[in-house]
């Protein structure tokens, strides 16, 4: 080994939720362990520019939208009430802040070795690490084992590249200064479904415009109904159905052109918010120089304990084939990091959950209805809505319903859909039954308190067996 290169026994490629918790569960796990991140800070893309700030700007605008609306009903009055938006960022900087430090702290405790800069992958499994500007030196580190961990990026539309000022992806949407007068989401997917909601929330014309016949593509059928009833309700424009056929920006004003059964619109807005998709990020990972498997999309394959094709590489999050979210990744990192250790450890996607947190929130698990139906495997499905819970009906949020599918024979839970208030906490339940290989009468049969919102997961799961009882 050259003594230019600084030995190490795990380097992750990247520091977002997969690669920071890869390295931590491999630092436990008594490796010395670097971690590779070109950011100033760690955590990637959910932590500093997708899932926290997003969620510290839907739970403000939550609040804004409540006093608003719904405070009356509780005979709350309010005067006066207003939004100031520079406080609104600042308190998501803030919590993002929070956060990174938090992972900081986790590395130095864990003896965790942060890399700044950008890494590349060699032969024989050497990273070289160049520091950012001006002085770009270049770090390599001998390792016995690499984990690739390097996320993904927003698919830009040809005629709509990204500015962060008036063109926006998840980054820049999450930093308009002051409440749009009418912001166009492309997309009607999580992303656009939870950043229109913020800027709607606060008092701005939201138009969403989707290809498809529905939003959410992929959703269990009778959930996206009710989310897209309760959505258009709230205000959003929702244009399904609608291509995308050009746009650009003039000034402060964007326009985007669309077609709907060969009728032509020009829409315009101050912004536009461009999410219909994400796709892997290898830079710094020459897959035909290395060998290394990729699929169609540029995505890293994987076997089910995180290997890539060359001997010591592992692979992990959005770089790899599944569902792109950062829990994902995250038990990913686990695995990766418990088989360099010699654990029998193994990854399954069967039961990884996926919420959108839209209000109200959305929460799925397993197999949609229609899934089921084209397996050609018996079942039976029940639901309970949230209208016949005590709960919710005290919280005045009564919108929604949690749906079971089971087989029909052996009552073991396929999948689980849930829209309704703070769904997104009812729905570790259901995975925990499913990993367990459960069924609905498991979770009917297990006492709920009262009152709660999961009593209304107990009744659906009767409801599959024909014994709901408050329905």
């Amino acid at each position: 080994m050259p003594d230019s290169h600084i030995a190490a026994d795990v380097v992750v490629i990247g520091g977002g939720p997969g690669g920071y918790v890869a390295a931590i569960r491999a630092a436990q796990l008594g490796f010395t362990t670097v971690c590779v991140e070109a950011d100033k800070t760690l955590g990637g893309t959910c932590v500093n520019v997708g899932c926290i700030p997003s969620k510290a700007l839907l739970e403000s605008s939550h609040h804004f939208e409540f006093m608003g609306h719904d405070a009356a009903k509780h005979g709350i009055s309010l005067a006066d009430l207003g939004i100031d938006v520079a406080t609104m960022l600042k308190r998501k900087d803030d919590v993002v802040g929070q956060n990174t430090k938090g992972i900081e702290f986790l590395f130095r405790k864990n003896k965790i070795t942060w890399a700044r800069g950008f890494g590349t992958l060699k032969a024989g499994n050497v990273v070289e690490v160049r520091g950012a500007p001006p002085e770009s030196n270049i770090t390599s580190y001998q390792a016995k084992h690499v984990i690739i961990a390097t996320g993904s990026v927003p698919i830009e539309l040809p005629f709509l590249k990204f500015d962060e000022e008036r063109v926006l992806s998840n980054v820049g949407a999450l930093l308009i200064p002051s409440v749009p007068k009418h912001l166009i989401v492309i997309g009607g997917g999580v992303i656009g479904l939870e950043l229109g909601s913020v800027w709607r929330r606060l008092g701005a014309k939201v138009t969403v415009v989707e290809l498809l016949p529905a939003i959410l593509p992929g959703m269990d059928d009778d959930i996206v109904k009710e989310a897209d009833k309760t959505f258009r309700k709230q205000g959003l424009d929702i244009r399904t159905g609608t291509r995308v056929t050009g746009g650009g920006r003039t000034g402060d004003t964007v326009f985007v052109d669309v077609e709907k059964d060969g009728a032509t619109e020009r829409i315009e807005g101050d912004y536009v918010l461009v999410s219909v998709g994400r796709r892997p990020s290898t830079g710094g990972i020459d897959a035909a120089a290395l060998g290394l498997n990729v699929g169609r999309r540029g995505e890293i394959l994987v076997d089910d304990q995180q290997r890539t094709n060359i001997p010591g590489v592992f692979a992990i999050g959005d770089c790899t084939p599944g569902p792109m979210l950062a829990h994902k990744a995250e038990e990913e990192g686990v695995v990766a990091a418990e088989v360099i250790a010699g654990k029998p450890a193994h990854m399954h996607h069967r039961t990884i959950p996926g919420v959108v947190y839209t209000w109200p929130e959305i929460a799925v698990v397993g197999l949609s209805e229609q899934q089921v139906k084209e397996s050609g495997r018996a079942y039976k499905a029940g639901r309970f809505p949230f209208s016949a819970n005590g709960r919710a009906r005290t919280a005045g949020e009564t919108t929604g319903f949690i749906k079971f599918i089971a087989d029909a024979t052996t009552d073991e839970i396929l999948g689980c859909h849930m829209i309704g208030p703070s769904v997104s906490e009812l729905i570790p339940e259901v995975v925990l039954a499913m990993e367990y290989r459960g069924s609905s009468e498991d979770i009917g049969m297990t006492v709920h308190a009262h009152p709660t919102l999961s009593e209304t997961t107990k009744e659906a799961a009767l409801a599959v067996l024909g014994r709901a009882i408050h329905f």
